[in-house]
């Protein structure tokens, strides 16, 4: 274990060293010696004088933000005797699972690569460069053939691998207390219950206002929106990331929700972030992937079936075409346990100084990788924000839920939490659906591997996300999906095959969801 003082230490040099080779460092040097001409600043106290004027001109609350945006993503350094790999996933068996999980994934995306004779990649010509720049902002209308084109793998494929893991240390005969865990995910990872769960979500008790909550007991539901509002502009106009953090737990009122949401994720959209994205978005109109495909093919199958998100098809294009060209999304991975994949230059295979990573960002699209961005469309309407928040997004959040890894956020993780809470606080409907052949993870999985999105009705999708966001966590998801089946439990009860318990728990769309979490946590017999 690494002792506090050292921990401290490593985070605050990992810390000034990433922050060195951002733009807020140059602009803090740039603000910092435009203060010398200043009549106030005096020569015998200039360190001090500077420092006021940093603070006093809001440059202080910027850095602080940028740092509290750094520890929020990035995990607590390791002891510096461990190998870097620790970094990404402590456990071997899990890094070895995630690796042959890659594996599959590559050698998928290479059969349809010779069987299609597509290349990976390739230098669109001029004209149909033109004629992409031309319908930037109509792409929805395109319809190339995409019948050849198959997702890489869907979630249903992705919760087969989880239901192999084992780890090797245990044999058979032993932990018995973990042999009594029925599920499908037979991993022995901690998880939290109800008691911890209740002090970690303590925000959503009871007797705590709520937006998502129609009829609160305590508190008049206009009284509280009223306030509520009130207390949300004041964070606003202070611009401090962690207050904006812990508001949210209480819900976001739609107005102020965007604005919120950019602060909490450090997202300013300054004239150099529009210009990044217009690069990323040269970069598209100049070179066709593979990849492009797997996009417009995921989007037609998902968001532009949904009533609620298929008028955002071009945004949707935009943003995932750009994410695919991005490089920096790949410094997620040194505390992912995912690798991203290498391609190599044609006639050089093997030779590692002719490696390139593909796609550039290092992320493989799988089916329903959209529905990660069309919630986000509703919130901003500025290609080159909305770009920026759905890739924070993905590096501090949604990139846990397709990895395999211990993390507390991480899908395995959610998917034994989801399972132990059934199991021990619904025990005989657990029971049931697993002799009739309806593991409810079956079902749950894909609630979860989305988020709940293009499941939930968005403004009760977003008072999800709001927590999300708030706590720093995806474990709200697993409570979630726990509560769902604990509301339909009376129907469930009935059903006599896994078809039938689908068709029970098919349509979330009416589902409320504070309401639900409230009562499964607060109003459950531990």
């Amino acid at each position: 274990m690494l002792d506090p003082d050292s921990g401290l230490s490593l985070t605050i040099a990992r810390i000034v060293q990433r922050l060195k080779g951002s733009s807020l460092h140059s602009q803090l040097e740039r603000q910092a010696r435009v203060s010398l001409h200043k009549p106030e600043i005096k020569l015998e106290s200039l360190k001090e004088d500077i420092k006021n004027f940093l603070k006093t001109s809001g440059w202080e609350k910027k850095l602080q933000n940028a740092v509290y945006s750094e520890l929020n993503v990035f995990p607590s350094p390791c002891h510096p005797a461990a190998p870097p790999e620790h970094m990404k996933e402590p456990l071997a068996y899990m890094r070895k699972a995630q690796g042959s999980w890659e594996k599959r994934i590559l050698k998928s995306l290479n059969s349809m690569c010779t069987e299609l004779s597509i290349p990976l990649a390739q230098k669109r010509p001029l004209t149909e460069q033109k004629e992409l720049l031309n319908k930037w902002n109509e792409m929805g209308t395109d319809e190339p053939d995409l019948s050849l084109f198959r997702p890489v793998y869907a979630p249903k494929d992705f919760l087969e691998v989880l239901m192999n893991l084992r780890n090797p240390n245990y044999e058979n005969g032993e932990q018995p207390s973990f042999r009594n865990h029925l599920g499908l995910i037979q991993v022995p990872l901690k998880v939290k219950d109800i008691p911890e769960l209740k002090e970690d979500f303590s925000e959503l008790g009871l007797n705590i206002g709520q937006l998502g909550i129609d009829d609160s007991a305590q508190v008049p539901p206009e009284f509280f929106e009223n306030e509520h509002v009130r207390v949300g502009q004041k964070v606003l106009a202070e611009q401090d990331s962690a207050a904006a953090q812990q508001y949210v737990r209480q819900g976001c009122p739609t107005a102020l929700r965007p604005e919120l949401w950019a602060l909490i994720l450090n997202i300013s959209n300054q004239p150099e972030d529009i210009l990044y994205y217009e690069q990323l978005k040269s970069n598209v109109i100049q070179h066709d992937l593979l990849v492009d495909s797997l996009i417009y093919k995921d989007v037609k199958l998902t968001a532009s079936n949904d009533d609620y998100y298929f008028v955002f098809e071009d945004y949707l294009y935009q943003v995932l075409l750009c994410f695919s060209r991005d490089t920096s999304v790949l410094e997620h991975f040194t505390y992912s346990s995912a690798t991203p994949p290498k391609s190599y230059i044609r006639g050089k295979l093997g030779m590692e100084e002719y490696a390139v990573f593909y796609p550039p960002n290092g992320v493989i699209p799988f089916h329903g990788f959209s529905m990660y961005v069309a919630p986000l469309c509703f919130l901003y309407h500025e290609p080159s924000k909305l770009y920026q928040i759905f890739r924070e997004m993905y590096v501090r959040f949604f990139f846990r839920l397709h990895s395999i890894s211990s993390h507390p956020s991480g899908i395995v993780s959610l998917c034994l939490l989801f399972e132990t809470l059934l199991q021990t606080h619904l025990p005989q409907l657990f029971y049931h659906l697993r002799e009739i052949g309806a593991q409810p993870l079956r079902i749950s999985f894909k609630w979860m591997v989305r988020a709940f999105s293009g499941y939930l009705a968005t403004d009760q999708l977003l008072l999800l996300w709001d927590r999300i966001l708030g706590y720093n966590s995806l474990e709200i998801l697993a409570v979630l999906a726990a509560a769902v089946f604990a509301f339909r439990a009376v129907n469930l009860m009935e059903v006599t095959s896994l078809a039938a318990a689908e068709a029970v728990l098919a349509d979330l769309s009416t589902l409320k969801v504070m309401p639900l979490l409230q009562i499964f946590l607060f109003a459950t017999v531990t």
